[in-house]
């Protein structure tokens, strides 16, 4: 079963198999990361910059800022959901959940 993933809008959304399934304007905790220098960032997201699938995780890398200290930048690869490898049928994560990004290389 293959899974369609991509950046609609200039970045403001990714698409998984033709649905929006996330966008822009939300915080994004991160711990564990090189976003900046705050143990624990809060990144207000302003844009997807790349997309991936690393199955069953539908990932991606965002630009955006860290509303306590103002730094900006584009994070790790971060999981926006999860596609169930039997169905096909893809869950949204939680943005307001504390994730730790895997790194960009």
């Amino acid at each position: 079963m293959t899974t369609d993933v991509y950046l609609l809008d200039d970045g403001a959304w990714v698409s998984v198999d033709d649905r929006r399934v996330s966008g822009v304007g939300g915080l994004w905790r991160l711990a564990d990361h090189d976003f900046c220098g705050c143990e624990l960032a809060d990144v207000l997201a302003e844009g997807f910059v790349e997309v991936g699938l690393e199955p069953p995780d539908v990932e991606a890398r965002l630009s955006g800022q860290c509303i306590a200290c103002g730094a900006q930048g584009v994070t790790g690869w971060l999981t926006v959901g999860r596609v169930d490898p039997a169905t096909g049928a893809f869950r949204s994560g939680v943005p307001e959940s504390v994730h730790v990004p895997r790194p960009r290389a």
